[in-house]
């Protein structure tokens, strides 16, 4: 993982978080296109292209009506993961192998549990979060129709419903549900993720040893710092930041916490922005003085340091 970007890419597999970020466009903060014209392929294509462009380490295989998930190699059915057993023992054991071939030693089951989750639903949330922010559409994706393959990083994805507004060229086609404006589009998103989510969190909880309020600042914390990340690398980082203030404000169960930016001044006042996480994600138990970049246990003063040396490249 990169520790001191603003928020880290999960290593989805050996290669996955090798993407450099780019600089954020100097053009200014370009809008979603609710009117976006149709691509070929499902209503949500062309976002979930513009996603890999940007982000090699995930590709996207939308599968068509009667096409099966794909089994085997690598690929693990969210469904599955959701049921807390023998696949997701199979899950974890990259996780717990990855530790002790990265660090030299073993982590806690927690803490292993911890890591596997993180590195499934980062990725998971932008399947409904790309979409909704770059062209103003929201796929529902329950658990049955999403296959994740950790190496080399790829997720397969049947999108048969999605909640559009009304001046999208989209809102005619099958499966469209228009929804009236922009904040029932955001209550759209919160339903998606939490409706694919609240199963993944139903199978690893136990394993985490955490539940409830804590389980959803996990879930606030990977929709805020997935889209957060990949819009950094789309140019767009100021927009994503105003968007998912207004996305996840703080009261809108079952989500703990808040998107919660706020700015930072570096040494020739330049602004750094940052977040303090809802949830830890633990990686001060393999190496405790390189916390994250977001972790609350990380002073403003560190922060400022490390964020302005990555700026300085």
């Amino acid at each position: 993982m990169k520790r001191w970007f603003r928020v880290s890419a999960p290593a989805l597999s050996a290669d996955a978080a090798t993407t450099t970020p780019s600089t954020p466009s100097a053009t200014g903060d370009p809008a979603a296109r609710p009117g976006a014209p149709l691509a070929a392929g499902s209503p949500v294509a062309d976002a979930y292209a513009r996603l890999s462009e940007a982000f090699p380490g995930l590709g996207i295989t939308e599968l068509t009506a009667g096409e099966a998930a794909p089994r085997g190699a690598g690929w693990a059915a969210a469904a599955r993961l959701a049921e807390g057993g023998s696949d997701l023992d199979a899950f974890l054991a990259w996780d717990e192998a990855q530790v002790v071939r990265d660090h030299g030693r073993r982590a806690r089951p927690d803490v292993v549990a911890t890591f596997g989750l993180h590195r499934y639903a980062w990725p998971a949330c932008l399947l409904i979060t790309v979409p909704w922010f770059l062209l103003r559409r929201v796929p529902r994706l329950p658990v049955e129709d999403v296959t994740f393959q950790r190496e080399p990083g790829r997720m397969a994805v049947r999108v048969t419903t999605f909640a559009c507004l009304p001046d999208d060229p989209a809102a005619a086609l099958p499966g469209a549900r228009v929804v009236p404006d922009e904040e029932a589009l955001r209550v759209e998103v919160r339903d998606a993720v939490a409706e694919h989510l609240e199963p993944i969190l139903g199978g690893f909880g136990p394993r985490m040893r955490r539940r409830g309020r804590a389980l959803w600042g996990m879930a606030t914390d990977e929709i805020v710092e997935g889209l957060w990340y990949v819009a950094h690398l789309l140019g767009e980082e100021r927009r994503a930041m105003r968007e998912l203030e207004l996305l996840l404000p703080g009261s809108t169960r079952p989500y703990s916490g808040s998107a919660a930016f706020r700015e930072l001044t570096g040494p020739d006042g330049e602004s750094l922005p940052t977040r303090d996480r809802v949830s830890c994600c633990l990686f001060y138990t393999l190496r405790p003085a390189e916390t994250c970049a977001t972790c609350p246990r990380t002073c403003d003063a560190d922060r400022i340091t490390a964020l302005t040396a990555v700026a300085a490249g």
